[in-house]
């Protein structure tokens, strides 16, 4: 009989091929632990996060605790306070369900559990580094559970050298916070980075939430939304048309207090905004939706952020209304049947009232048919319509013009022949145009062998990045000021992004006044922005780089000059003069790489004369 080849794999192996589908990057411990400390009923939960989790993630709540028993078992796989059987996975109220988490943080980090219920005078320490308990004693705690993962992937190198940078890693962080902290406005939230603390959310309702965490400018961007119907409850808010950004930043669904993404659901909300919309924007929401449990499935992903709901084409129509109802209702977008002038409507107390007859004052002397002398009074008070002409006649207009002319005559001009010269045919032949214009797109010049058909954007994309790239790292570009300084506004974690960038923005020409927690004055902008395309570029910038920025610094400085050069950029419908065109050329074939963008693709095309022979030929 042969050998057998299939055999169990040990737990701790399990355990880690478990957790590389839970924990994908810091920011899956962060959302385990938060989701987890909230399912245990915590009024203030405090997160303390060190390199972007790479080296510590910490949760402290004072939330219900845990016994010896079950601080023990948490850490084993399938073991969840949670669910008792499977029909239990369709009335789900908690975050978590499936008892993987814990087990799986445990296999690959170095974790430290303190937790103490209140009943209790002593609480439980236990410390676990990759699936083996350390130790496990008693102590005195407060109320609540600390959980601390450290040094994540320890034993698995390959997924440590995957990460990205600081930046992008807390990025992720920054997010998944975000979304608990909005889902449950009712817990005090801390967030601390590096010893500093970045946001302290204190207990309130969804509006002062949302404002808290992207903004006080934000107040004001805010429609609310609220529908309520046998199949869902819809509350929240939805940002105004003139605030939407190229990004899609600010966008939040929360089903039954857990945040989804759906992109179903979301063109339901795009639809709703069609034609308030420039092209490539888009709006902010951030949209509570309660349905009946039994109604959603949220087993389909480990990370749970995608649900299947039963009637999914009732919801997209509720949805697509409520929202379209709540535009028109606050006077956002416009409608056809415009109010009606309040001021015109009849008052109430006006209902019974007898009507007046309208008061007529008649002159009972005037007789428009009278005649009148010319010196005679009128007849009436009213006086007459008739008025004396004191204008002289005509003739005496032109008394004394012929004296005037004779005058001008005497006069003595330039000689012919110089104000003939001054506009020759001669001087227009001189010029010789060498570029054409396209379609506002292409720029057509002559050369020996045939023609060069030039992309004029992407050519002055090629221009703008090398000359930004040479301000970054060589030498610093000078700055146009502004007569009043700019204030911009952005949530808190876009300037963290802007204060990590200032070094590099100021090199290419950008002036910065003031960093503040929402805000940013600019003082100088770079040659050639106008004052209206700095807040687009900035936010293109940083929609970019979040998810972008590599590691070392000559790469983020090759990310910022792409991303500036691209939104600076001369667009395709723009009408170039010769000289911009000539000026265009010119600078293109003097940059390092002429013949592809910052993006790689081709700047120009050469047209021989063989190839436009081969054209003709018949």
């Amino acid at each position: 009989m042969a050998a057998s080849i299939i055999q169990l794999l040990p737990d701790h192996v399990a355990n880690q091929i478990a957790a590389g589908e839970v924990v994908q990057r810091p920011a899956s411990v962060v959302k385990e632990l938060l989701e987890n400390a909230v399912d245990a009923k915590s009024t203030d939960i405090k997160l303390i996060v060190k390199e972007a989790g790479k080296t510590l993630v910490q949760v402290i709540d004072n939330g219900l605790g845990m016994n010896t028993t079950d601080a023990r078992l948490c850490f084993e796989r399938h073991a969840t306070s949670k669910i008792r059987k499977a029909e239990d996975l369709f009335d789900l109220h908690t975050k978590g369900f499936r008892g993987e988490a814990l087990a799986s943080i445990a296999a690959i980090a170095h974790v430290e559990l303190k937790t103490k219920q209140d009943q209790e005078e002593l609480g439980t320490h236990i410390v676990i580094e990759g699936s083996k308990l350390v130790t496990q004693d008693v102590a005195v705690l407060p109320k609540g559970t600390s959980f601390a993962v450290k040094n994540l992937f320890f034993n698995i190198p390959a997924r440590r050298n995957f990460l990205k940078s600081e930046t992008v890693e807390f990025r992720h962080v920054m997010d998944e916070f975000q979304r608990v902290a909005m889902a449950h406005p009712s817990i005090s939230f801390t967030l601390i980075h590096n010893g500093s603390e970045l946001y302290n959310l204190p207990s309130s309702n969804y509006r002062q939430r949302i404002v808290n965490i992207f903004g006080g400018k934000t107040n004001e961007k805010l429609v609310p939304v609220s529908e309520e119907t046998e199949l869902i409850t819809i509350s929240g808010f939805v940002g105004k048309p003139e605030f939407a950004k190229k990004s899609r930043g600010e966008q939040f669904f929360f089903v039954n207090d857990r945040y989804i993404k759906s992109a179903y659901l979301h063109h339901a909300i795009m639809s709703a905004y069609e034609g308030l919309l420039k092209e490539g924007n888009q709006p902010s929401y951030f949209l509570y939706l309660q349905v009946p449990p039994h109604t959603i499935d949220i087993n389909i992903h480990p990370t749970k952020t995608e649900i299947k709901f039963d009637d999914e084409h009732s919801l997209y129509a509720i949805l697509r209304s409520a929202v379209k109802h709540s535009l028109g209702q606050f006077n956002v977008a416009p409608v056809l049947d415009f109010e009606r002038d309040a001021n015109l409507d009849t008052p109430y107390e006006y209902k019974n009232r007898d009507a007046d007859f309208p008061t007529i004052q008649v002159d009972s002397n005037f007789n428009p048919f009278a005649d009148e002398k010319p010196n005679s009074k009128p007849l009436s008070s009213f006086g007459s319509y008739k008025r004396e002409t004191t204008t002289a006649s005509w003739e005496s207009l032109y008394v004394g013009l012929k004296q005037d002319i004779q005058e001008i005559e005497t006069l003595s001009f330039e000689s012919e022949e110089v104000t003939s010269k001054l506009f020759e045919d001669d001087a227009v032949e001189i010029k010789n145009t060498t570029t054409y214009q396209i379609h506002k797109k292409y720029i057509v010049s002559a050369i020996k062998s045939g023609m060069l058909v030039i992309d004029q954007g992407r050519a002055h994309q090629r221009v703008l990045y090398e000359q930004f790239l040479t301000n970054i790292t060589i030498q610093r570009a000078s700055s146009q000021q502004l007569l009043f300084p700019l204030e911009l506004y952005f949530s808190s974690d876009e300037m963290i992004l802007l204060k990590e960038l200032q070094s590099s923005l100021e090199n290419t020409g950008f002036v910065f006044d003031a960093l503040n927690t929402d805000s940013v004055q600019i003082s100088g902008l770079p040659i050639g922005m106008a004052e209206s395309e700095v807040s687009i570029v900035l936010e293109e910038l940083i929609n970019n780089l979040q998810n972008e920025i590599p590691e070392s610094s000559f790469s983020q400085s090759d990310s910022i000059a792409k991303s500036m050069a691209k939104s600076m950029a001369v667009k395709t419908g723009t009408y170039l003069t010769e000289k911009e065109q000539e000026n265009l050329v010119n600078s293109l074939f003097a940059c390092k790489e002429p013949n592809v963008s910052p993006f790689q693709k081709p700047t120009f095309i050469t047209l021989t004369v063989e190839d436009l022979d081969k054209k003709f030929a018949i």
